[in-house]
């Protein structure tokens, strides 16, 4: 077992992250890439990159055979597979250990049998691990699964027997609901994981996720390291974990961690691994064991300050877990969140663009493979990096969390960090109430789930960005600035944000502190601009503002600007409601339209997939379908136009 490189058959943070620790241990690291990452920092940060096929990832991260092959001409002893793509294929580990390198995680036996929920949960039972009532059985057909929905009663959860991470998964609260919800969750899962087998499980929807970390070696010695909470989650994804969770004592901890310990000994598992439940009422119910290193593994590594990554490898290569069960300590509370290239005021869709600007934190953990200039495409998944934040206790860590996301500068896409500051402030959360109803429950109708349109002093900011810009007299680095010979004259700006033009108008002069800007709003005062950074005074404070550029675009507070004042008409969207776009690049999956056929408001016309996900798209308006643009199968772009729909006739 013993092996001097390690080939990461993994990409972005995770490959990142791997890459860190084996290049500390004194490890030869081998990074692989499709095309659409050929300059992704995790291709420089290790000692050898290698291009594995194009950017689908089928042709490329989920080619097995692909990867192999890669392995064995960069001779490579060992493949980690980090988490996603292949670390939970049964047949690429065993495929690795018949080609004569080491699999970095456990036997696939072991992934085989937690890779089929069905399978896990009939082992877990009999191995005395408390499981929810459910169905699992061989019948998948529809009547089958009406049936045993109706049987196991309501709310219930539909999921993909095979694979995890939100895919294939619906939560149906009544019957009339259950076809359509298995359709959906079959589509996705096939597409997923290969496999479009379903499971059906009792829901407890004001339950804790909680999960225990366990690790095994090839000596008999398995431990756990304590609990993980996920419970604030957004359609079954994890985007918030804590370690310990404030739901677990000690006697529940010792309970649940010999449940866990208990699991995986059933399946002779070895490495790293999570063991997840459901915690109800003081009651644990085992949901799934995920055979693999976990996204948020980080805040266990905080609390009890063990590698994971490191001891992964050290049993991949033999070694003997130095630890009795009774060693390992807990340190403080640490929190960690998932930044994603997604919309929260547009049902969190995900989103592309180039980064304009990315800036981490200094003062916490970032996790990342970002770099500026990169682009972020809709090949992958959008989680874009994870900010974790420790603490002496969970007040601590949680207020050191918010100050990073605060201090973290990122420009050229939309995403989730403004949501994520809120959740964490929400009294809910704050208060260690949080469960899986959270954000659906208390969360709905948070501000960060708007579109928020830009104020008066954001439009005269980026007003003065663009007129320095442009140059001339509004040019503050120009000797013509604000040259006059009479009263100063307004200057008149059109800026777009998305569909939305607005107007401002500025009287720019040179005051004793700077550049002032004076507007109906106010006055604001220009400290400087260099380096990526506005800094202005303004109703007695002072500010900070980090912008870029990138084309014709100004990336600032979370908006993208365009200066339209002299192409005004040609930057307004005249066409609103009356058109469905495509939100973002993707896939059409189906479409439910037809032309000349009634829709109303709300009404799902069409299926998209991006990101590993399917997105229903609605009806903006009800009326007649008119044209019909795409059909399933079509490629599109963003804000591609898909489907016309017309005034109904009186």
């Amino acid at each position: 077992m013993s092996f001097d490189t390690i080939l990461i058959a993994n990409r972005g943070e995770i490959a990142c992250r791997i890459i860190r620790t084996a290049r500390a241990m004194g490890f030869r690291t081998i990074a692989v890439y499709s095309d659409a990452d050929a300059d992704a920092p995790h291709t420089r940060a290790a000692d050898v990159a290698m291009r594995i096929g194009p950017a689908p990832a089928p042709q490329s991260y989920l080619d097995g055979a692909g990867i192999i092959a890669a392995a064995q001409r960069a001779g490579a002893g060992a493949v980690h597979p980090g988490y996603g793509f292949l670390s939970e294929n049964a047949d690429f580990a065993r495929a690795c250990g018949d080609a004569g390198l080491v699999f970095i995680g456990p036997g696939a036996a072991a992934i085989a049998l937690m890779g089929s929920k069905a399978a896990a949960k009939r082992a877990m039972a009999r191995a005395g691990v408390p499981c929810l009532p459910g169905y699992s059985g061989a019948d998948q057909s529809e009547a089958a699964l009406l049936d045993e929905g109706a049987r196991i009663g309501f709310p219930l959860m539909v999921k993909a027997a095979m694979g995890g991470g939100g895919k294939g998964m619906r939560l149906v609260n009544d019957a009339d609901a259950l076809p359509e919800a298995l359709a959906r969750a079959r589509s996705e899962a096939a597409k997923a994981f290969g496999d479009d087998r379903l499971i059906l499980e009792r829901a407890l929807t004001a339950a804790r996720h909680v999960e225990m970390q366990v690790l095994a070696d090839t000596h008999g010695n398995v431990l756990h390291l304590g609990e993980r909470d996920c419970s604030v989650q957004r359609r079954h994804q994890k985007i918030i974990e804590e370690a310990p969770s404030p739901a677990v004592d000690p006697d529940l901890r010792a309970a649940m961690g010999a449940a866990a310990v208990q699991a995986a000994r059933a399946c002779d598992y070895v490495g790293a691994g999570t063991v997840e439940f459901l915690l109800h009422d003081g009651a644990f119910h085992f949901l799934e064991m995920n055979t693999r290193l976990q996204v948020e593994h980080p805040v266990t590594e905080a609390v009890t300050g063990i590698d994971l990554v490191e001891w992964q490898i050290r049993i991949a290569q033999g070694e003997a877990l130095p630890w009795r069960q009774d060693q390992i300590r807990f340190c403080g509370h640490a929190i960690e969140v998932r930044l994603y290239a997604e919309d929260p005021a547009q049902g969190f869709l995900p989103q592309s663009g180039r980064l304009a600007r990315w800036r981490p934190a200094p003062q916490v953990r970032v996790d990342h493979g970002l770099a500026e200039g990169q682009v972020i495409g809709t090949d992958y998944d959008p989680m874009l990096a994870k900010i974790i934040a420790h603490g002496p206790d969970r007040a601590s860590a949680s207020r050191r969390l918010i100050g990073a996301l605060n201090d973290t500068e990122i420009l050229g896409l939309r995403t989730n960090k403004a949501f994520l500051v809120n959740v964490l402030r929400h009294d809910v959360f704050a208060g260690s109430g949080a469960t899986t109803a959270f954000l659906d429950h208390d969360f709905s109708d948070d501000a960060s789930l708007s579109r928020r349109a830009p104020d008066a002093d954001t439009l005269a900011l980026a007003a003065f960005l663009f007129a320095a810009r442009r140059g001339g007299v509004c040019d503050p680095a120009s000797p013509r600035f604000g040259w006059t010979n009479g009263p100063r004259p307004l200057v008149r700006f059109l800026v777009s944000e998305g569909a939305d033009v607005h107007e401002i108008a500025l009287r720019f002069a040179r005051g004793p502190s700077g550049v002032e800007l004076v507007h109906d709003g106010g006055r604001i005062v220009i400290r400087g601009f260099e380096g990526g950074i506005l800094r202005y005074s303004c109703d007695g404070r002072d500010g900070r503002l980090p912008f870029a550029f990138a084309g014709d675009c100004l990336h600032l507070d979370g908006l993208t600007l365009r200066d339209v004042t002299h192409a005004p008409a040609a930057a307004k969207d005249q066409v609103g409601e009356s058109v469905l776009y495509a939100p973002m690049a993707g896939t059409v999956v189906s479409v439910a339209a037809q032309p000349g056929a009634m829709v109303a408001k709300g009404q799902v016309v069409a299926v998209l997939e991006a990101m590993k996900m399917e997105h229903p798209l609605r009806a903006g308006r009800g009326g007649r379908i008119g044209a019909v643009h795409v059909s399933a199968g079509t490629q599109v772009r963003e804000r591609q136009i898909l489907i016309e729909i017309e005034e109904a006739e009186e």
